[in-house]
């Protein structure tokens, strides 16, 4: 008789019988039901569990460099850490038609040329794979292709064939028949990613899921999944929209929060070489509520146009809305302009943006929201060769960021003349040409503007 406990689609927690709210996560109705497994059907025939069983000192393990493989595309080797590791398992999660099979179809075509690769589809035909390959002009004759979606038959073509590189296309149409359920539920996906994890362990192969997301943009199934792997990407941007991003949220190799810059073309997508052009607007003269951040992004720093808009409201509650920022922070910005500002703007409807479809996620873009809102409410440009950037807090002191230098070093580069920046990150270094404002409060940003 077969047993099945119940297990939580959100964060993986399981539980014998049925619970309307996740204790560990919180989230309601998420407990679905999945069959146990027979422990004893679980291994596969071709794997071998090689545990090593001995306890050792720390100091007595030896410390190796991983000996990284570029994929042919910099801005993934960037997301990615510096390119493939032998062994490691990446998932890549996405909106439909947004280009996660375009990009791994680009890499393993670069990859097939020194090393063999294996692309296994559950979605598409062969035929729609071969299609595609052909009108992006990649090199087809060493990409080797397989159509099955039985994890044990892939197991022993993945054993027979013995490649260095496999994409799964993707994890959530993969089953196994030691699970009776469908394939995408909860158990399959986190069955089938066990095993093809531990393959690609055991024989040092570098192995890429591909990962269907939700409708609120998270990878669909367990969360274990994102436990299990070594990398997530995400892919970012809107598929009307001609640029991509890619975004590392785990990355055991490499830095968080790393982004890969895009553009979709006829053929296939390309990297972006300058994303400065992505991130700012060239006007033929200056526009107010518009600031220009230099934001930091994983290991590099990058310059992003803030747009504010300001307007009269008719609502009893003014809306704040923001593309791109997090929205509980613009409201907390409001709050510490009016009460150390002395600007309200509590009749006033607050829209924000940043521009190109990027999702600003630290706070050093805080300074740089307030003078554009600022520049909107009082119809009055910033100076177009000026950036900023910092964290404001709640008491209105201006508080120092990361990577201040190197930020500054950015702007200097691309020819920006002036700088409003936090006091603690100013150095004896000086960038000739350029002018900087330290500050510690926010008082000392309003008289310099």
């Amino acid at each position: 008789m077969s047993k099945s406990q119940y297990v939580c689609e959100s964060c993986g927690a399981s539980s014998p019988k049925w619970i309307g709210c996740c204790p560990d996560c919180g989230t309601w109705n998420s407990y679905v039901e999945m069959a146990i497994a027979n422990p004893k059907s679980v291994r596969h025939k071709g794997l071998t569990g090689e545990i090593n069983n001995t306890v050792k000192s720390l100091l007595d393990v030896s410390v190796t460099e991983h000996q990284r493989t570029s994929c042919g595309l910099t801005e993934l080797d960037r997301v990615l850490g510096g390119g493939l590791v032998p062994g490691s398992v990446v998932l890549m999660g996405g909106d439909p038609g947004i280009g996660k099979s375009t990009v791994l179809l680009q890499a393993i075509s670069h990859l097939s040329q020194h090393m063999p690769v294996l692309y296994i589809t559950g979605e598409e035909s062969l035929q729609q794979v071969s299609a595609r390959a052909h009108r992006l002009g990649l090199a087809r004759k060493e990409i080797r292709l397989l159509a099955q979606t039985h994890i044990e038959t892939i197991l022993d073509i993945i054993i027979k064939e013995q490649p260095k590189v496999i994409v799964i296309d993707s994890i959530q149409t993969v089953f196994t028949d030691t699970i009776n359920s469908a394939p995408g539920s909860v158990s399959q996906v986190r069955e089938s990613a066990a095993k093809l994890t531990h393959y690609a362990k055991q024989s040092d192969t570098t192995l890429f899921l591909v990962g269907h997301v939700t409708k609120e943009g998270a990878l669909a199934g367990p969360r274990v999944l994102e436990h299990m792997v070594d990398t997530v990407l995400y892919f970012e941007g809107e598929r009307d929209n001609r640029f991509r991003i890619v975004r590392a949220v785990k990355n055991r190799f490499g830095a968080v929060n790393e982004l890969g810059i895009f553009a979709m073309s006829d053929k296939g997508l390309r990297e972006v070489s300058n994303p400065c052009s992505i991130f700012l607007s060239r006007y033929e003269k200056p526009v107010s509520g518009s600031s220009i951040l230099v934001t930091w992004e994983g290991t590099r720093p990058m310059l992003v146009e803030i747009q504010a808009l300001v307007d009269s409201s008719h609502l009893g509650n003014p809306r704040r809305v923001s593309v791109g920022l997090d929205p509980n922070r613009l409201t907390m910005l409001l709050a510490i302009l009016s009460r150390h500002g002395g600007i309200v703007t509590g009749d006033q409807d607050v829209f924000v943006n940043a521009v190109g479809g990027v999702r600003v996620l630290e706070t050093g873009s805080d300074l740089s929201v307030l003078l554009s809102v600022l520049s909107s409410l009082r119809n009055q440009p910033l100076p177009s060769d000026l950036v900023v950037f910092g964290e404001v807090g709640l008491a209105g002191e201006i508080r120092p960021v990361q990577g201040g230098q190197e930020r500054l070093q950015e702007a200097a580069k691309h020819g920006f003349k002036r700088a409003i920046v936090p006091k603690a990150n100013m150095k004896k270094t000086e960038f000739a040409g350029m002018q900087i404002t330290p500050v510690q409060h926010l008082s000392e940003v309003l008289q310099s503007i």
